[in-house]
């Protein structure tokens, strides 16, 4: 674009520059400035944009003063390393670009930018609040602990929405777990009786419906507990959010700015429901672990091995391992079931249902409940395993198991034993000596055949010997130097022979060393075993520590 020339005098205040130059049907503002920043000329969309302006005003008298000064200090040169030169005009923003003139006069040409600064600063806020989102899924689906998911949504939403946040957890009993948060201040739990009602739309956000908006609700009738501890100035603006979960809502959301802050706007509370939103997602996730982890816990409890102990003057002591390192129950199981007095016998169970895992527990549980409800017959083994062979048979279940029964009462310094295999592995005998003997009991398994046939024999341990009942977890475990050998019966017979005179929880853990050794890091199947040591000679029960038996370290 080319500027009217001048001529050596100054130009009057009130001519403009010539007709016909083309910037004046620019669409856009155009100045044109002298060398000592005065205003030459303009064109209509200038002269709209600056109505005061004129030709011949002096710098910052009509032209914008981040206009004159960037005039003046590049002399309309363009400035590489700064960029072309923009600001404000009346609430609106632009970028001048300069080209030269005629004599020193340079031609600015005001391009607006306004709307492309709007459309910036919404992506950059979106952007903004994506992170936010991100964060908060991440942080929150990071916990599955509930109070802890409740600290954190309180936490974050004080940090990135309001200057303080409470979190309303659905009602227990007639109180609310509550959870307080203030910007840069510590987050703090409770649980109280409150009235729901007194906030406006809290209770309508505790029961799912959507949101009150904040324009609708007065902070001045907020009742006391919903403003943390330590918030400073009144409260100038609420927003009440449900936070809803899968099919039942978590709680509710209720974030407090202070007097001095700015009102919530439309698009903060359009946020603030889709925080709500990640928020109780997270939230019901964390309180359906914390119901199921529960129901799991109670229901574990009557699958898990019992803790052993002495029982009518007789020994005991159990070890156990699933086939999987985090499951904590299986096929393998073991009961002892003390007898009424020391006259009559103590019944020991154990036994292995095939498979593995849940399903395999699952039939664990009703086989230990099945002979729990026998018991009043445990003088018979036959007749005990017959019943339990007809009741997995009448069941759903596929599978089948191997027990041995164990009968065991003490008489004088020795305990007998009655032994009863059903398709399990034959007990083994520690003596004194560190001879080790197998007790020449057979049978078929349980749950497979019309009936049980089984052989009974009968043993005495004397004082300081063991019995071992176990499952072939231990003999059939594959590991050893190449990885692929079994840990079979002979190794486990060797290493009961250095177990004599031992404690009975000295030879089990014995036993799971040694194999926990030959599988290294490699597969096995569930592993169980039970010990049964007549106490050895010394001083009578009673004299031992705090008037218990007396006890022996391994």
């Amino acid at each position: 674009m080319i500027s009217a020339s001048r001529g050596p005098s100054a130009r009057p205040r009130d001519a403009g520059p010539p007709i016909g130059a083309a910037w004046i049907e620019a669409p856009c503002p155009v100045l044109v400035i002298d060398r000592h920043g005065r205003l030459v000329g303009a064109n209509e969309a200038a002269r709209l944009l600056l109505p005061a302006a004129a030709p011949g005003d002096e710098p910052h008298t009509g032209v914008p003063p981040w206009l004159a000064e960037a005039h003046l200090r590049t002399g309309g040169l363009p400035d590489a390393s700064a960029g072309p030169p923009a600001g404000e005009i009346g609430h609106r923003h632009f970028v001048a670009h300069p080209t030269p003139g005629a004599a020193d006069d340079v031609v600015w040409w005001l391009v607006e930018e306004t709307g492309r600064r709007r459309a910036e600063a919404a992506l950059s806020r979106a952007r903004q609040r994506s992170e936010v989102l991100a964060e908060v899924s991440s942080t929150l689906l990071s916990t599955l602990n509930a109070p802890r998911c409740m600290e954190v949504t309180a936490s974050l939403a004080a940090e990135h929405l309001a200057d303080a946040a409470v979190v309303v957890a659905p009602p227990q009993g007639r109180s609310h777990p509550l959870t307080f948060a203030r910007r840069g201040g510590p987050v703090t739990r409770t649980t109280r009786s409150v009235d729901v009602a007194g906030v406006p739309g809290l209770a309508e956000a505790l029961q799912g419906f959507p949101p009150v908006p904040a324009r609708w609700i007065n902070p001045d009738d907020l009742p006391s507990w919903t403003v943390p501890e330590g918030f400073t100035g009144p409260v100038g603006s609420v927003i009440v959010a449900p936070l809803p979960g899968h099919g039942v809502p978590a709680g509710a959301l209720i974030l407090l700015r202070s007097g001095t802050e700015q009102v919530f706007t439309e698009g903060e509370e359009s946020f603030a429901r889709l925080f709500a939103a990640r928020a109780g997602a997270a939230l019901s996730a964390a309180r359906l672990y914390s119901e199921q982890a529960a129901i799991t816990a109670t229901l574990l409890r009557d699958l898990l091995p019992p803790a052993l102990s002495d029982v009518h003057g007789v020994e005991y002591a159990g070890g156990y391992r699933a086939a999987q390192d985090h499951d904590r129950v299986g096929g393998d199981f073991y009961d002892v079931h003390p007898g009424a007095d020391p006259g009559e016998e103590t019944l020991v169970v154990l036994g292995d249902v095939a498979g593995k895992g849940l399903d395999a527990a699952v039939l664990t549980g009703k086989i230990r409940n099945t002979l729990h409800a026998l018991l009043p017959l445990a003088q018979d083994h036959q007749r005990v395993l017959n019943l339990l062979n007809g009741a997995l048979l009448s069941s759903h279940h596929k599978r089948f198991a191997t027990l041995v029964l164990a009968s065991v009462r003490r008489h004088g310094d020795r305990t007998r034993i009655r032994m009863t295999s059903a398709g399990h592995l034959p007990p083994l005998i520690i003596r004194t000596d560190g001879t080790v003997e197998e007790a020449p009991t057979r049978g078929t398994l349980v749950g497979a055949l019309p009936t049980v046939t089984a052989h009974t024999v009968h043993t005495e341990l004397g004082p300081g010997e063991t019995c071992l009942l176990y499952t072939d977890g231990i003999t059939e475990a594959r590991g050893g130097p190449l990885g692929d050998d079994m840990f079979g019966e002979d190794r486990l017979r060797q290493a009961l022979s250095e177990c004599a005179g031992m404690p009975p929880e000295a030879v089990v853990e014995r036993v799971r060393m040694l194999v926990a050794q030959w599988l290294g890091t490699g597969r096995h199947d569930d592993i169980a075993a039970v010990a049964i040591s007549a106490r050895p000679a010394g001083p009578p029960a009673g004299d031992g520590p705090a008037g218990g038996p007396p006890r022996r370290s391994a």
